[in-house]
């Protein structure tokens, strides 16, 4: 990222989110390389004829973001925290409507990631995470939102220290305690 686009980007999103059509369509090009990359990661390993791709992944957050409603930005660490929190949700709706189909065999034990909850999950399992997400917000809001940016959005350490305005270390705590105490709370419903 140039020294420039930082800059670019909070303008445009400040833009986009008065209502300006053209910012929205020229933040897209900025952001495109972050998004993408934050999607391809929960989407690592998709079966190739999966129907929800990164790209559409990215598209659908994207849209839900600076689509037809104004929200106004707080800056570019606001946006990506607001983007991972887009693609959880969609991936959790993704898996609301594999629900409703009945379906059958043997589940098997698979490491926890948003790729294999986006494909290879019972969708139950998917609302298990999500609820113990959940309710790890309600006893710890930050973890909860380092889990959402590591997890869902992909983010590494250092990116989710800068979007949140927190040291590495920190997040590199409190990311761990978050995954053991939802290891354990997903592992106590099994």
């Amino acid at each position: 990222m140039s020294d420039s686009e930082p800059s670019d980007i909070t303008r445009l999103l400040e833009a986009a989110g008065d209502g300006d059509p053209r910012a929205a369509q020229e933040l897209l090009p900025l952001v495109y390389d972050q998004l993408r990359k934050s999607a391809q990661l929960q989407m690592a390993g998709e079966r190739p004829e999966h129907t929800l791709q990164a790209t559409a992944l990215v598209h659908e957050a994207y849209l839900r973001l600076v689509g037809s409603r104004r929200i106004a930005f707080e800056s570019r660490a606001h946006f990506y925290v607001a983007a991972a929190e887009s693609m959880r949700r969609i991936l959790i709706d993704h898996a609301r409507k594999r629900a409703r189909i009945k379906r059958g065999g043997d589940q098997e034990r698979m490491p926890l990631s948003a790729a294999y909850l986006a494909e290879q999950a019972d969708p139950e399992e998917i609302l298990s995470v999500d609820e113990a997400i959940q309710r790890l917000a309600k006893r710890d809001q930050r973890m909860a939102e380092i889990v959402r940016l590591r997890f869902f959005a992909g983010l590494s350490v250092d990116e989710t220290a800068r979007a949140l305005g927190l040291s590495a270390r920190s997040v590199r705590r409190e990311w761990a305690l978050a995954r053991a105490w939802l290891h354990r709370e997903l592992g106590a419903g099994t």
